[in-house]
């Protein structure tokens, strides 16, 4: 079987870079061991959008990061066996995490932030998926005073980075959700997010359209992938697959495929977990809300209420210990009324972290013909399809539509 490109990785972020690329006149085979979007992408809280005005960040105050030790704080998470292989990465995101350096990073990664809601209303008309985004934005309480004004004090600089924030206190926080607990002092509503009721849904729904255009999905092996007489083969249930050029959009699996080729990446993964809930008597949930001193977000899915945690720093392969959900649980059903556990086990999910918070995007720096797209931290839904259109744009030589030197994995 032979394409054009082969793109590794069947998540937002390699499907849209597959339908971009295909839709530019390229032949793709789109590869993975599991159908689109059933890995990542399937389990994130589906906010689409700038939700905040710097990337996830380092604690730097002694207060913070001493809950954090203390394992006190329920948004973070560790295993003490993982922090000797985790501290080079843990002092690179101490020291990227500075403000005046995630500032920088922020003004560097906003552009392509700004792009995603229309990015993805782009790709969801080609495919038919509107019927899955909303709007209503996303919701930040605060259960202390002290939290809220700091929070609202932080308005006027979101506003001068472009970004619509409003503050709600208690009576509008309860007008605009009727149904949360009246435990908190305010609230903050971003405005110009979107959301989504399946975000598993929304790739497949992206990936169905790939036939159209001379592009296909095929289950197979990504650590396959090798060079062969000038491109890149895989090997897939279907056979071996070449082509002139390869996509690597594996997200936390990435390295497992540049490791052999000689690539050392300081990219580092934080687990998460999630778990559906129905809601109990009539409450309903209009928007994703983040609890923002306990570190979880309850978003309304198709499935019901998913409750999403904060991160988990552990080896990525080790067996889960859904802790921060057991914890994450208690603390939302005081805010929200949640029914019973639709799933038997929580569902744990992966997010691939630089220490700059921003992604790589564009040309591998060693191998002709190698294109890498992987490490959106948080966003990484967000981020998917402006991250295709991105890297089609450099891939066919057309002019780019936002700045990709940020993203250039060559910085590391």
């Amino acid at each position: 079987m032979k394409a054009d490109v082969i793109v590794l990785g069947a998540g937002i972020v390699g499907t849209s870079a597959a339908i971009h690329l295909a839709l530019r006149g390229r032949s793709v085979v789109l590869v993975d061991r599991r159908g689109p979007g059933e890995e990542t992408s399937h389990g994130n809280s589906g906010v689409v959008g700038r939700s905040g005005i710097l990337p996830m960040s380092f604690p730097r105050s002694l207060a913070q990061f001493a809950r954090v030790v203390r394992q006190r704080y329920p948004g973070a998470h560790y295993h003490a066996t993982a922090l000797p292989g985790l501290a080079p990465w843990l002092y690179a995101y101490w020291r990227a995490s500075e403000p005046s350096r995630m500032t920088e990073s922020a003004r560097r990664l906003a552009p392509l932030l700004a792009s995603a809601v229309d990015e993805h209303g782009y790709l969801a008309g080609l495919a038919g998926a509107e019927h899955f985004y909303r709007d209503g934005g996303w919701m930040k309480v605060y259960r202390s005073e002290a939290a809220f004004a700091a929070a609202c004090a932080q308005i006027e600089t979101a506003k001068a980075h472009g970004v619509a924030v409003e503050a709600l206190d208690p009576a509008e926080t309860a007008a605009a959700e009727p149904h949360l607990a009246p435990i908190v002092a305010g609230a903050t509503l971003w405005t110009q997010l979107r959301s989504v009721s399946d975000p598993g849904g929304v790739v497949k729904a992206i990936a169905a359209v790939l036939p159209r255009h001379d592009a296909r999905f095929v289950a197979g092996e990504a650590r396959s992938l090798h060079e062969d007489r000038g491109g890149w083969a895989v090997d897939t249930g279907e056979g071996r697959v070449t082509a002139r050029e390869a996509v690597v959009a594996l997200g936390p699996w990435s390295l497992d495929v540049l490791g052999p080729l000689g690539y050392r990446l300081p990219l580092a993964v934080k687990r998460g977990y999630h778990m559906h809930y129905g809601a109990a008597g009539n409450a309903t949930l209009g928007r994703p809300v983040l609890d923002e001193e306990r570190g979880y977000v309850i978003t309304p899915m198709a499935r019901g209420i998913r409750l999403t945690t904060g991160s988990e720093f552990a080896h990525r392969d080790a067996p889960p210990s859904p802790v921060q959900l057991e914890l994450a649980e208690r603390d939302a059903r005081e805010l929200f009324p949640l029914d019973e556990r639709r799933e038997e086990a929580p569902w744990m999910g992966f997010r691939p972290c630089f220490p700059d918070m921003r992604p790589a995007i564009g040309a591998a720096p060693r191998h002709r013909g190698l294109w890498l797209a992987f490490g959106h931290q948080h966003s990484g839904f967000t981020l998917g399809p402006p991250t295709g259109r991105l890297l089609a744009e450099l891939m066919t030589g057309g002019e780019t539509f936002v700045d990709p030197a940020p993203f250039d994995p060559a910085r590391f």
